[in-house]
């Protein structure tokens, strides 16, 4: 039997879009659709995610996962915003946003959900949050370049062996 993890949490910056929200150097909120249905900021650049990221979204939702946001972005407002334009919040059932460790979002998702830490996957790109996180039996995967497919497969291929060898 395959050990599947009951909650998938997805840090934004670096993982699901490739900018930080908060640093001005790469975007500038407010956000808002352009003519065209593209989501811009104020300087009327185009705001891209992650290629894959609407179909991985889907296709977890589809496959019964409870998804979760666990982002320590310093500007909460335009993450939100974001995940609004992008129209993803129909697939998130917790939204973790503010500066902090991880830690606490996921103690969050716990006492909100019921869910032991130890059925929840991560998806982030920080080291420091896996360092976080295995401290209190997260497990977490490195995104580098932002989440994938094949990266969502491997990551539960991880979290199953790990059951599979305890």
């Amino acid at each position: 039997m395959v050990k599947k993890p009951t909650l998938i949490a997805f840090d934004l910056d670096f993982t699901l879009w490739p900018f930080a929200v908060d640093m001005s150097a790469y975007v500038a909120p407010p956000f808002s659709k352009n003519m065209n249905g593209q989501v811009v900021d104020t300087r009327s650049r185009k705001i891209k995610h992650f290629k894959e990221v609407p179909s991985i979204l889907k296709r977890l939702h589809h496959e019964g996962y409870i998804l979760a946001i666990a982002s320590r972005t310093g500007d909460p407002e335009a993450a939100r915003q974001l995940l609004k334009l992008f129209n993803w919040e129909k697939y998130f059932t917790y939204i973790e946003i503010y500066r902090g460790s991880k830690i606490t979002h996921f103690k969050r998702f716990k006492s909100e959900s019921g869910i032991d830490f130890s059925e929840m996957l991560l998806f982030d790109d920080e080291h420091r949050n896996k360092r976080d996180l295995d401290t209190i039996g997260v497990m977490m995967i490195m995104v580098i370049g932002g989440v994938t497919h094949k990266l969502v497969t491997e990551g539960l291929d991880k979290f199953s062996n790990s059951y599979e060898q305890k």
